[in-house]
């Protein structure tokens, strides 16, 4: 039998992996050489493989358990793994009741993306650059995404580009006069709720406030917390494949743990999760509809690659500001 290197699992881009796993209820171990989850039926138990060379996340609910071979496997494979509650929230790693993950270790990882990093990082003013040069591309991608062709066609979400266009142009220019991270976050916070309103009104959902934390009973708010986890696996592979630590964050804090994770996942949380969440629940979708409806959306709208991409010119033109 042949045996299969850990660079053979990797031959394809984290960029272009196609498969995100929530699982739940279930046993992941190792197989005749494969990873594969288990499933109890009555006295019969079916085995499920899951492709690890083309898998980039795999989000561990209730009522789950998983080997030590099948994590070693998932390591070399280079898959991000998170445990989590049921419907992909709270997320959390043993102990851990902040946004967490099992990165897969590696010595090897590229070096010239970290370096880069730091050399602005310890920085105040640039790295408020960069923070405001994230925002740029958060709104670059809801403008291409809400006022996009395909969303022009969905008869399901009738936005108002002209109230769009103002509310984001009116976030960019505040954003120019901002000094610190606190007032980026205030402004963002400002244009996000307006971006609520519009989603709501665009489907006719009705009174909406969001709500952290599980979202109540509301469905929309909880499909919000869903997708943005899913959205949270994806940052977190982003940052792991170019070897940046999640603790490098340019906006949600210098010393909050997996900060930069939250600041990826924002590239594209607005565009893609926020209008989605509205429209599947206004379709009546359950959380394996929506999660699937995200899957295809990220791909689609290949939200990996614009996170890879993002993070690696800012770092190229940042850490060549200090030369």
């Amino acid at each position: 039998m042949d045996i299969i290197k850990p660079s053979d699992l990797k031959t394809i881009l984290h960029s272009r992996r196609a498969n995100i796993y929530y699982l739940e209820h279930c046993r992941v171990l190792v197989n005749g050489g494969r990873v594969e989850y288990v499933t109890d039926e009555g006295k019969q138990s079916l085995y499920w493989n899951i492709p690890i060379a083309n898998t980039t996340v795999v989000m561990l609910g209730t009522g789950t358990s998983v080997t030590q071979a099948a994590m070693r496997e998932f390591a070399r494979a280079g898959v991000m793994v998170g445990f989590c509650g049921s419907g992909g929230t709270p997320l959390y790693a043993g102990n851990d009741t902040e946004v967490s993950w099992l990165s897969p270790q590696s010595e090897y990882r590229p070096t010239a993306f970290l370096q880069n990093w730091v050399s602005f990082w310890f920085d105040d003013e640039k790295r408020l650059a960069v923070a405001k040069e994230f925002q740029r591309i958060r709104i670059e991608q809801i403008q291409k995404h809400w006022l996009g062709s395909r969303m022009q066609r969905e008869n399901k979400f009738n936005i108002d580009s002209i109230r769009l266009e103002k509310a984001l142009t009116t976030f960019q220019d505040n954003l120019a006069g901002c000094q610190t991270s606190q007032e980026i976050m205030l402004q963002e916070a400002v244009m996000t709720k307006a971006l609520y309103k519009m989603a709501a009104n665009a489907v006719n959902y009705g009174e909406f406030i969001r709500a952290k934390r599980g979202g109540g009973t509301d469905i929309a708010n909880r499909f919000l917390d869903h997708g943005n986890y899913l959205a949270y696996g994806l940052a977190a592979v982003a940052t792991w494949a170019l070897g940046l630590p999640h603790g490098l964050s340019v906006l949600h804090g210098k010393t909050r743990r997996g900060g930069l994770v939250f600041d990826v996942a924002d590239l594209i949380k607005d565009a893609l999760i926020l209008p989605l969440a509205f429209i599947a629940a206004m379709e009546g979708d359950d959380e394996q509809e929506f999660r699937q409806r995200c899957i295809r959306l990220f791909q689609r709208a290949e939200a990996l690659d614009v996170m890879i991409v993002a993070l690696q010119e800012i770092s190229q033109q940042a850490g060549q500001t200090e030369r």
